[in-house]
Formats: structure tokens, sequence, C-alpha cells
């Protein structure tokens, strides 16, 4: 398998990078779609990443007749450590009737069963930006020929289900397979201890810089929702990750003065308990808190169970819209989040939070955030 020829450093060492299984899809679409509608083979394929880097992937598996094609491209983790690495990810393109391009998962990729998730119930588990890929790939291929009828694509891992049982898939509600995942395009191998440093550096060069105010968000939903729905450009975050904690008290010993925090329910909720490391693998308490909550507020036994039994927080959240409960619980649980912000960072300073959800916008504040948000924008 060739290696990708992109490194980052972490705790003085020299890892390699690699791509995601939405790079290695939309390469194997883009290199089937060349074969049947070009009609010669194809033994290397170039994919333009979301991140700015182009990559040479080669082919394998290459069959062709008339009326499909078939190619696979085989995932190279670089140096981190996914179950995924080294994974056939197969794409078939065949003319369908009509027009435009037809997109779906075939074996080896997971479907998606219970609502809450980024794709809709009964969808292949494909995410947002690799099925853009997959779909700009097979497109930029097609537009110049001018087709009188329609493509199907299908995505398929061979070992897909055996692997995904290996994953947080079942426990989603995803069955059959692993999912089709990347923002990037690109997998940057980073240790846990160093990934915290990283964020700690940030903090410490922007209080080196003069900065006293921080806004923190998790990641890439985070970022979203300041952009798009707060007006606050992306660039006014820290990025933590999974380690608040570690980030709060970064915070503290460089003299913030106050901090605004900004995240999606599905992290934030775990807050509420006091948990400062919002990684699944160190503690999932996102549906105990806020059955908890809902208690608190009133609700029976009955729902109780159902709140336990959702996949995702947005699912949970329907069910308390549903009993008019969702306003009440979100209050309790936001004065449970102020409480423990304020704990960590030895109440010595104000520090805010704003919880929301793709699905419901924004479900909590904390007395103070929207003043605050206001003065970032």
């Amino acid at each position: 398998m060739p290696q990708l020829e992109e490194f980052c450093y972490q705790d003085g060492k020299r890892l390699r990078c690699g791509y995601t299984t939405g790079s290695c899809a939309a390469a194997a679409a883009k290199a089937a779609a060349t074969m049947l509608l070009l009609g010669h083979r194809v033994s290397k394929v170039t994919l333009e990443t979301p991140a700015g880097i182009t990559l040479e992937l080669p082919v394998e598996n290459a069959q062709w007749d008339a009326s499909h094609a078939s190619c696979g491209v085989r995932k190279d983790a670089g140096d981190d450590p996914d179950v995924t690495h080294g994974l056939l990810i197969q794409a078939q393109v065949s003319f369908i009737p009509g027009e435009g391009i037809v997109l779906d998962g075939g074996p080896g990729v997971g479907r998606v069963t219970q609502p809450g998730l980024e794709c809709p119930v009964g969808q292949a588990a494909i995410n947002r930006v690799p099925r853009q890929m997959i779909l700009d790939a097979v497109a930029d291929v097609a537009a110049p020929l001018e087709l009188s009828c329609g493509l199907r694509v299908l995505i398929c891992v061979p070992q897909g289900e055996a692997v995904a049982k290996r994953t947080f898939n079942p426990r989603l509600g995803i069955v059959g397979g692993i999912s089709i995942l990347g923002t990037s395009g690109i997998v940057k191998p980073m240790s846990e201890e160093a990934l915290a440093e990283s964020i700690c550096l940030e903090i410490r060069q922007r209080a080196a810089k003069g900065e006293r105010e921080l806004l923190l968000a998790p990641g890439n939903y985070g970022g979203d929702f300041l952009s798009h729905t707060l007006g606050i450009p992306m660039g006014r975050a820290v990025f933590f990750s999974n380690f608040l904690g570690q980030a709060l008290d970064c915070a503290r010993q460089c003299g913030i003065l106050r901090i605004l925090l900004v995240g999606h329910i599905g992290k934030l909720i775990k807050v509420a308990a006091g948990v400062m490391n919002t990684h699944s693998h160190w503690a999932d308490s996102r549906l105990e808190v806020l059955t908890a909550h809902a208690a608190m507020a009133g609700i029976d036994a009955c729902t109780a169970r159902q709140l336990m039994g959702c996949a995702t927080t947005d699912a949970a959240l329907k069910i308390l819209e549903e009993k008019k409960l969702l306003r009440a619980v979100m209050e309790s649980v936001m004065e449970r989040i102020s409480f423990h912000l304020a704990q960590r960072v030895g109440q010595e300073f104000p520090i805010e939070a704003i919880v929301f959800s793709k699905e419901w916008g924004i479900l909590g504040v904390t007395p103070g955030a929207r003043e605050m948000a206001e003065h970032f924008q």
C-alpha cells in the first residue's frame, strides 16, 4: 500500500498521516465512473481533499462492462490506531434511468436505524462531507459528457460488517457495517497527551499576545454554530476536542479573565455531571444525565426508560419536547453546567456556556452567556 508523505510531530515523534474512508470512497467512485464513462482501465486516481492535500491513490479490483464499473481503494490510516486501517473501500457506478447521481451504501456500509445522527433513519451511514466528496468526484467525470441518463453509486466495504463490531456503531443504532467518515479527507494521528498539550499551547500563545477573554468550542460542530448562528468568526475559538478540563486549567493558569463555552448537547451534557473529559471512553453519561434531570422535572418511569433507551441526545430531546419538558430539563441542566464550570476555574472569573444541537438550535444558556456572546461578535 503506497503511503501518504504527510507528517505531523507529537511528543517528539514523527507521525505519518493517512486518509479517511471518505477519501477512499470518493477516489474509488471517481475511478469507477472514469472506467464506465470513458471506457478504459484506471490504475491510479487523483483526488483533491477538503484539507487541500491532493491524493494519488492506487486502484484495486477494477472491473467493468457496458452497464457498470467497480473499483476499490484501500484505507491507510497512517500512524493513527484506526480499526478501519487496511480495509478495501469499493465503489460501483452504473447507469440508471432519469438524470443526476444517486448514492447509497451496500454490504459493509452501516445503515442508520435510530434518529439523531447526521444521516437520516434508513439512509446509509455516509456522512455529509464524504457524501459530497463522492458526488463531486463522479460529477467531475460525468459533467463534460452530457449524459442522457443518471448514475447510481454504491459504496461497499467487504469486511465492514465484521470491523464495525469493534466501533461505536452498534451502540449508535448503525447496523450492518462501518460509517464512511471524514471532514478533511486526511487522518492526522495524535496521542491524547499530545492533543491536550497542543490545546494548552494555543491558549498560552493567545495569553502571551495579551488576550484575556477566551472562547472555547469542542470542534467542527461548535465552530460551525459559532459562525453560522452566533455570527462569531470561527478563528476566535480555541477547539478543545474532549479536553475541557485541561483547557480550563490552562486558562486559569494563564490569567484568562472570562470564558465563553459553546458546544453541542452531546458533549456538554456530560459537564452537568462534572465530567471534564468528554470522550466516550472516559464517560458516556449523556442519557443518564438527561434522564436524571427529566426525573426532577416530573417524568414517569416509562418515559425514563424511553430516554435511557435512546441512541443519541437528539432522540432524547425529541421525547422531552413531546412531553413539554424540554425547557424545564435544559434549565436544570444549565444550572449544573454553570456550577461545575465555576468549580473547575475556582470561581475566580466569569465562565458562561451555550448548549445547542443541530436540530433544535440553542437549547440552554447560562445567565450571562448571551451578553458575553454579543461581546465576542
